[in-house]
């Protein structure tokens, strides 16, 4: 009777620390992670939020911090890109941006958080706003 009680107290212990190892919650976030190289374009659908092109079909959304920036929605206006160090881009603090114009004026732009679109956030963007 005893051994059959700490049998049961022994397989309910392991059966909760394997549930305990089995969830999601514990265990790291996978990074998504691109070179830079593999940009392909970009769009601004509104001051706070930039939207990256990555290969064929990524689509990584970056909010601007500090108020955001006017200047993005601009005619004629293109974002340059400074690489410092390793290309690999794997959060918003790897990328050092600004929006320039062709009369030189040059804005840089204060990065938030980066995240990478679920396909089907992707198809849900409104065809204006994609990149």
């Amino acid at each position: 009777m005893l051994k059959s009680a700490l049998f049961a107290i022994i397989a309910t212990a392991a059966g909760i620390a394997g549930a305990a190892q089995a969830t999601p919650a514990d265990q790291p976030a996978t990074r998504s992670c691109f070179f830079i190289n593999q940009w392909r374009g970009w769009s601004a659908p509104d001051n706070q939020t930039l939207l990256l092109k990555v290969g064929n079909r990524d689509v990584y959304k970056v909010t601007l911090t500090a108020g955001g920036s006017a200047s993005i929605n601009w005619p004629g206006v293109h974002l340059v890109s400074q690489v410092r160090g390793s290309n690999s881009v794997c959060s918003a603090r790897d990328l050092d941006l600004s929006v320039s114009d062709s009369n030189g004026f040059r804005e840089p732009l204060f990065l938030g958080q980066m995240t990478k679109l679920s396909p089907e956030e992707v198809a849900a963007l409104a065809p204006r706003d994609r990149p």
